[in-house]
C-alpha cells in the first residue's frame, strides 16, 4: 500500500505530464477506502486570454482534483471551480 508521499508524487508527475506544466503543488491528500483523493494547485497560461489571441504573462491559478487507486493509478481528474488570474 502506498503512503501519502508516494500518492503526492504520483499526482505531481501525472499533472506535469498531462498538462505540460513545470510546477505542481499538492495541497490536499486524503486516504479513502479504495485509494486516494487529492487536490493540486497549478499555474497555467490564461485560457481566456489565449482564446482571444492576446499575448500576456497572466496565468490562471487552477485547482485539480485527482483520484488515485490503491496502486497509485489515476482513476480520474478534473479542474475545480473557476480560475484565479495572477501575474
Amino acid at each position: 500500500m502506498a503512503n501519502i508521499g508516494e500518492a503526492g508524487q504520483a499526482v505531481v508527475e501525472f499533472l506535469k505530464r498531462t498538462l505540460n506544466i513545470e510546477d505542481v503543488k499538492v495541497i490536499k491528500a486524503t486516504k479513502v477506502d479504495d485509494g486516494w483523493e487529492t487536490e493540486a494547485e497549478v499555474y497555467e497560461e490564461s485560457s481566456f486570454l489565449k482564446s482571444v489571441g492576446l499575448p500576456t504573462k497572466v496565468q490562471d491559478r487552477n485547482i485539480y482534483a485527482v483520484k488515485l487507486s490503491d496502486s497509485l493509478e489515476v482513476e480520474s481528474y478534473e479542474r475545480q471551480g473557476h480560475p484565479v488570474l495572477t501575474e
